[in-house]
């Protein structure tokens, strides 16, 4: 379980990092599209926290420690922060579908590593948020044609 406690502590760090972008970029974003994006970042980042709490917690039902300080995040986390300022809607799409594949991709390693040692539950709890990311990949990759 140790290695399944490590992989879920990354994924859990990049959750967190992601998770404060999203809401900087909620708060940083403008453009003509500014009121669906701003809502729709709200939407993500509720969501992120949601499954920062489920990941977190899942890694205590199984006997690990999950990580909890952002200096412990930023130390192995994948996914670059937001800088504090303004940012028009199309950058901040464009690091969100960089993002959302980055988290997918650890995802599926997450899942394979799961069904290699025939761990059912962490295999399952991946298969959710393959679902999740990939939706929204599509969504996100539409709005930028």
């Amino acid at each position: 379980m140790e290695k399944t406690v490590n992989c879920l502590n990354q994924f859990l760090a990049d959750l967190a990092v992601f998770y404060r972008k999203l809401q900087n970029f909620h708060w940083n974003v403008e453009g003509k599209d500014f009121f669906v994006i701003h809502a729709k970042l709200e939407e993500y980042y509720d969501d992120m926290n949601e499954q920062i709490d489920e990941i977190a917690e899942y890694i205590l039902s199984i006997g690990g420690q999950p990580l909890g300080t952002m200096k412990d995040y930023m130390e192995i986390t994948k996914i670059q922060e937001a800088e504090d300022v303004k940012v028009k809607s199309d950058a901040v799409l464009s690091c969100l579908i960089k993002d959302y594949e980055t988290i997918l991709q650890e995802a599926k390693q997450i899942k394979q590593e799961s069904d290699t040692n025939n761990d059912a539950q962490t295999s399952t709890m991946m298969d959710n948020y393959i679902e999740d990311y990939s939706k929204k990949l599509w969504m996100l990759r539409q709005t930028m044609v």
